[in-house]
């Protein structure tokens, strides 16, 4: 699927001078798109080069224009740097201008279709998927860690929340297919950097929220303002909570937008799911809907954090004017997410799964989830990922010896780091538990391990990476899918 709109919109320099208000113009260009990433540029390109927090983005701008861009939208620091020939818009702070211009150059495409905006530190993915799934692929968008897609065909996007620019041409694409409803992942990244500043989101779903990017936001506070700063007026209509997270609660006191909140665990809320039955495939449930209503809703993801989920997109869709009983139906025939407790099989007596818990709560969900329906041992192969917030490795590595029979502590993606270190680091917090603890930095190996060690009615976890296809050591990003490895050594010793 292609990520730029067939009618390609046609303005001047000038034009955008007039758009971003304060700017200097100088020079001459007809200007049909915007890019921020020498990779993105295509002919006829309004290249933003934006201060950064380690270089500024002018240092690429010669890399743009050879590529086809035919201007420069930078600060007065960045266009000292430039040729005097090379033609510009200069404004102060636009990354900050940056998300409404785009908006504007593009005709503001989301108001063509329904916007699901869902964040939280845990479950975006799965619940825009499932929004997907009930909507139907042909009427539905998808913008996430996965990737983009759009009526059911895959677009290239790089980030959970794309830049600013490349998100509003998405948005254009989307409303030329004429889809009904796009389902977007909203990372805290996103909203502090503006990435979807410039339009408003239909209705914004909060899920939960954990220790995650401490890297980036240095605390959990921070964290937690980053993603209530999406619940205001300038950024979504309505909000849909999840009363059963303590910060989910006090974002219902915090935020002035209208409020829908739901429930999975018996809170007080407008939405409710009673009466859950888990079994080894999924869960089903009673919804109970703010007017007394009861619809069955059968979640085919094991795991109540996956029933939360469901409960979530349904709810949202709903508060759209969906259908309660098409949107419940769509739910029960969805299909698996990759790399979301997705099941490997390959004639084993065992079950194998394939999950993307990389912290320390969504360990403690997947493996709460899989011990009720597992008869014999939970075996845990698990890493922490370098140049990441490292207080939640041994968090990690309490949590997996605490809740698995069997943790094989092996490397993630180390990226510049020893991961040795990293893997110490984890099993430092592991000392404390019951589980069989074995260190194998080899990510193969220690997958092998777990496949030897199964026995039947096992559950195999291999967790951490999920859907990803490669693991970076240093600045290498070697080929390795966690699905393709652990099926093929299923395979071997079948």
């Amino acid at each position: 699927m292609r990520v730029r709109p067939l009618n390609v919109p046609v303005w001047t320099l000038a034009r955008v001078g007039d758009a971003l208000p304060g700017s200097a113009v100088s020079g001459d260009a007809t200007v049909t798109g915007i890019s921020l990433s020498t990779r993105d540029v295509v002919a006829g390109d309004l290249f933003a080069a934006l201060p950064g927090a380690t270089t500024h983005g002018v240092r690429f701008a010669a890399q743009a224009l050879e590529a086809g861009a035919v201007a420069v939208l930078t600060d007065p620091e960045g266009a000292a740097a430039l040729p005097a020939d090379v033609p510009r818009v200069v404004v102060d702070r636009p990354r900050a201008r940056l998300a409404a211009f785009a908006a504007d150059f593009y005709g503001h495409p989301s108001t063509r279709f329904t916007t699901i905006g869902v964040t939280g530190t845990q479950g975006k993915t799965t619940t825009t998927y499932l929004a997907e799934a009930v909507l139907g692929e042909s009427d539905a968008a998808v913008i996430g860690t996965i990737g983009t897609r759009i009526a059911g065909r895959p677009a290239a996007s790089s980030l959970t929340t794309p830049e600013a620019p490349a998100l509003q041409a998405l948005f254009a694409v989307m409303a030329e297919e004429q889809v009904a409803a796009c389902a977007m992942e909203v990372s805290s990244h996103a909203i502090v950097q503006g990435r979807v500043d410039g339009f408003v989101l239909d209705a914004a779903v909060f899920l939960n929220l954990g220790r995650d990017h401490l890297d980036f936001h240095h605390d959990v506070e921070s964290y937690f303002q980053a993603k209530a700063a999406l619940f205001t007026p300038e950024h979504a209509r309505r909000a849909v909570i999840n009363l059963d997270d303590a910060h989910g609660r006090r974002l219902t006191e915090l935020t002035t937008l209208p409020v829908t909140t739901f429930s999975t665990e018996g809170a007080a809320a407008d939405w409710r799911a009673v009466n859950i039955r888990a079994h080894r495939l999924g869960s089903d449930v009673t919804l109970l809907a703010p007017d007394g209503r009861e619809t069955e809703l059968s979640v085919p993801l094991p795991g109540a954090f996956n029933v939360s989920n469901a409960v979530a997109a349904v709810v949202a869709l709903a508060g759209e004017g969906h259908d309660l009983q098409r949107l419940a139906d769509g739910i029960a025939t969805a299909r698996g997410v990759p790399g979301r407790m997705e099941r490997v099989e390959e004639g084993q007596s065992f079950t194998a799964i394939v999950d993307y818990a990389h912290k320390p709560e969504a360990v403690e969900a997947v493996l709460h989830a899989l011990r009720p329906v597992t008869a014999g041992r939970l075996i845990l192969v698990l890493g922490a990922g370098g140049d990441r917030d490292r207080g939640k490795r041994p968090l990690m590595g309490e949590v997996a010896a605490r809740l698995a029979d069997v943790l094989v502590v092996t490397d993630d993606n180390p990226r510049s780091e020893n991961p040795a270190s990293i893997r110490a680091e984890v099993l430092a917090g592991a000392e404390s538990g019951a589980a069989q603890v074995l260190e194998i930095g080899d990510r193969r190996e220690a997958i092998a391990a777990a496949v030897d060690l199964a026995r039947t009615g096992d559950t195999v976890v291999v967790a951490g990476k999920g859907h990803e296809r490669g693991q970076q050591v240093g600045d290498v990003v070697h080929p390795f899918d966690d699905r393709e490895v652990l099926a093929e050594l299923i395979g071997d010793v079948r």
